[in-house]
Formats: structure tokens, sequence, C-alpha cells
């Protein structure tokens, strides 16, 4: 049954918003959860399989152990309790991408437990508690093809790429958040803080837009002391506002219903990015429903006490932490230390500023020119070839006179192609600004010989006229003239 939209805030002035997310978390390892098979992203469907992700009679999972370190790491970054002995258990349920037709996960015993992340939202702390941390494989990928929507509904087939099939995965499980009207800001917030811990962690890439990051997004409404409501559960939403955006319908349409007498139906939601409305999935499934029971084929694990003290001696400073002290070192913003973090260049921009450059400068280079390359080629900045040093060595010349701020991105242009280092592109390409006094008078008097009447407007006292014949000096020179030496010049001369 439908009802009305109420307004968000009318909507929270009655009820009580309370959250839960699950986010799943590929790993970063470079083989799969249980087998030997490659793991990266973008190959060939179904050229990164073998007998044990295709789920084939008789073949025997391996555990991978890189992916058990890094479930710690993550479990005790989030300050949970590390389990001295947990075990996998079989997960049944049948979908095309599942080969098994069932999935190898933790239930009742998990590998991490009782945990907390505290959040920042817009200055103040909110501490979400996490329930459970686990391992599990994840799924093969359907393909719907033929429908407008890549969704099964409508669609004409469909194709299945098991590559994905037995990836590493991690799931982390919050308690019910009772977030209040700022609920939907509180959501995004977590999801971006936790995948910034995650990449701190360097446990995984955390690329919603491959995937690698996943939410799922719990939404109830309550009479303010009341018992918590039912929940729905938005699917696999892909990006921090549609995080934010799901709550926030989710409350408006539940606020609808509720108010007419509709019971709230438990079930999962899609989340529509063009409208940012959600829509029926199917009815949510209980725990029951998935008849699990101990994985036959892995022993338990134990793992050492002195392994996770190691571990917990090796987590790094935490980006809270590393905001402040940023902050306080060279003056960026909350906003200016979040647009690079996800640019994915702080760590390269501090790298630079280390080397001795500005930091403004810094930034802005790494933010608005590497990062852009880096979006047009679909990988991370720090992928490309380019490093600090070349950064570095960039901004100083442009700081010593020796390159215009368009010189210098002329220059970057060259080492991302791979044509040197950046004196070996500035050499190379000629790119070096023109410094010889007479070069420049030269063409000064050139540009004056050849717009007499523009000339005689800045004679005559006109000082905006004098913008065309920089203009022209710098064509002249190919752009390789210091424009305010050349708007000295010429205002010398002529006046």
């Amino acid at each position: 049954m439908t009802a009305e939209l109420v307004d968000y805030a009318e909507a929270v002035t009655a009820w009580e918003p309370v959250i839960g997310l699950e986010t799943h978390v590929e790993l970063g390892t470079r083989t799969k959860m249980f087998c030997g098979c490659p793991t990266a992203f973008g190959a060939e469907p179904n050229t990164q399989t073998c007998p044990v992700c295709l789920g084939l009679p008789g073949a025997l999972p391996v555990l991978n152990g890189q992916a058990v370190r890094s479930t710690v790491l993550i479990g005790l970054a989030l300050h949970c309790d590390i389990a001295a002995w947990c075990r996998f258990a079989r997960k049944n349920y049948f979908y095309p991408d599942m080969p098994k037709n069932f999935q190898i996960s933790q239930y009742d015993e998990p590998i991490c437990t009782d945990g907390y992340l505290d959040v920042d939202v817009e200055g103040e702390i909110v501490r979400v508690e996490i329930e459970r941390v686990h391992m599990e494989e994840d799924t093969g990928k359907s393909l719907h093809v033929g429908g407008a929507t890549g969704r099964i509904h409508g669609a004409t087939h469909s194709l299945v790429d098991y590559n994905r099939a037995g990836i590493p995965l991690v799931e982390i499980v919050t308690r019910p958040v009772e977030a209040g009207p700022n609920a939907p800001a509180v959501a995004k917030a977590y999801v971006e803080q936790l995948a910034e811990l995650l990449r701190t962690l360097d446990v995984s890439d955390v690329r919603l837009e491959q995937g690698s990051l996943r939410c799922d997004v719990n939404t109830s409404l309550r009479r303010p002391g009341d018992a918590y409501g039912t929940r729905t559960e938005t699917k696999n939403v892909n990006s921090y506002r549609s995080v934010e955006r799901a709550v926030r319908f989710e409350v408006s349409r539940q606020a609808g219903l509720l108010e007419q007498g509709t019971r709230i139906r438990q079930e999962t939601r899609h989340f529509h990015e063009d409208t940012g409305t959600t829509s029926p999935g199917r009815s949510k499934e209980e725990a029951t429903d998935y008849r699990y029971f101990p994985e036959p084929d892995l022993v338990p694990i134990a793992f050492p006490v002195d392994v996770v003290e190691e571990l917990r001696a090796s987590l790094p400073e935490t980006p809270a932490v590393r905001r402040a002290r940023l902050r306080d070192a060279y003056g960026w913003s909350d906003l200016e230390l979040e647009e690079m973090t996800n640019a994915g260049v702080l760590d390269l921009v501090v790298s630079t500023v280390e080397l001795g450059a500005a930091a403004p400068a810094a930034r802005a280079l790494w933010q608005n020119e590497v990062a852009k390359a880096a979006n047009e080629q679909g990988v991370e900045a720090s992928s490309l070839p380019v490093s600090p040093t070349d950064v570095a060595r960039l901004l100083a010349l442009v700081a010593d006179g020796t390159l215009t701020a368009a010189l210098s991105r002329q220059a970057l242009a060259g080492v991302l192609a791979g044509e040197g280092d950046v004196d070996a592109v500035v050499a190379a390409r000629g790119l070096a600004v023109v410094s010889d006094d007479g070069a420049l008078r030269t063409a000064v008097y050139d540009v004056i010989a050849a717009q007499p009447d523009t000339a005689a407007k800045v004679r005559g006292g006109n000082m905006g006229a004098v913008g065309p014949l920089i203009g022209a000096v710098m064509k002249a020179t190919g752009g390789k003239a210091d424009a305010a030496k050349v708007r000295s010049l010429l205002v010398e001369v002529l006046t």
C-alpha cells in the first residue's frame, strides 16, 4: 500500500528515526577467500575462477590468512573484542550468482564483537556502536540484459559473472542508532568515516563505484519512548549521498504509512539514484530462513593472542587524530581535508609539503590537476607516474619564476605521459619562462607596433587596454613570458 509522503521535518517531530547499517567491504587481498584465484577488478567475465569458487563437487576451501589478519585489524581499529575462538557457518540460499547455493559466512561466532566508531557529524561526536565484524565470501554478479533499469524486471535475459564469487568480504554491522532528526546525516557520516578508516588501514580500496564497499541501510520509526518499530532494509546503496537520501526518503515514506494506520512491512527495498526513492524488493528473511550450520570443510579459527597484540601495536594514527594534527600544522579546514581524502590525494599532498612545497599550492595541484587526470583514467592518483618529489619540484620552479602556472600544467602533462621527471620534461619541451629582457622588450615593441590603436589608449591613460597587449606578447612568446613582467615593461614603454 502506498501513502502520501510526509515532509521530513514534520515526520521527525512526531516520529523518532532509528537506523542500522550493514556495510560490506571487499578486502584488498591478491587472492580470493578460499582459493588462489586473483581478485583484480575489471577482468573479462569468468576468467578468474576455479573449481573451489565455482562450487564444483569435491573442491575444498583453504582459508586466506591475510584476509583473517585484515579482519582482525578492522576489529581492533573499531575497538572490538577479538574472539579467541570462532568458526565459519554455511548460509543457505539460492541465487544464480551463488555457485554453491550457500555462502560461507559467520553466524553466531563472529571474529569481532562489541566495538564502536565515534563519528563527527557537523562538529558533534556521535558514537555508533558496532555489534559485529565477520568474515564471509562475496557472491558472483548477475547482469540483467535488455531492460531499461538494469534490474531483472523487464530484462530479456541474464548473464552471470563468477569472477567476484569468493572474494574476501567483511561485513560490519552496527547496533540500532537512535540518531533522532539528524539520522540521514549520521548515516552518511558513518559510512564516509568508516571508509576513511578502512583506507587508512590499507585493507581495502573502498571504491563504491566498483562495489568494494556496499551499504545496506536499515530504517524504522517509533514514537518517542516506544519499542523499536518494524524496519526496512534498503540494499546495496552505493554512494555516501545516497545513504543519506535513502534514510530521508524512508522516514518520509514510513511516516506517511503510519499516519494513515498502515503497518510497515519488513522487507528489503531498492534505492533509485535518479529519483531518490525506494521500491519494494522481497520480504526480509530471518536468520532461521538461512538454515545456518557450522561449515564442515573448515576448521575453527583460534587466532593467537600475541599476533592480535602485534596487530594492535601496528595500528596507524586514526583519521580523526590525523585530521586534527594536519589542521594545526597546515591550516587546512575540515572541508579541505575531506575533499583531499575523497580524491585519494591527502597522503600525497602531505608528502609534497614535507618536501618543502607550500601547503595551499600542493593541495591545489594534486586535487585539481592530478586527481582530475586520475578520474579521467579511472585509477587512483597514487598509481599515476607522478610523485610528491615531482610535484614539489614543479612548484619550486613556479615559485622561483622558471615556470608560469600555465607552463607548469604543460610540464605536469609531460610527466603524466611518461616523458621523464620534471626537469627532463621542461628541457625537452622548452618550457622555461623567457627571462632575457632583450627578447621580452623586442616582443613588447613588436606588439606595440602591430597594435598602435590599443597602444594609444594606454598612452591616453586607459590602463584597461594593457590586457590585450599582454595577451599578444604572451602569444608571441608561446606563453613563456612572465605576464607580470610583460605588464611592467608595457607600462614602462607606454607611459
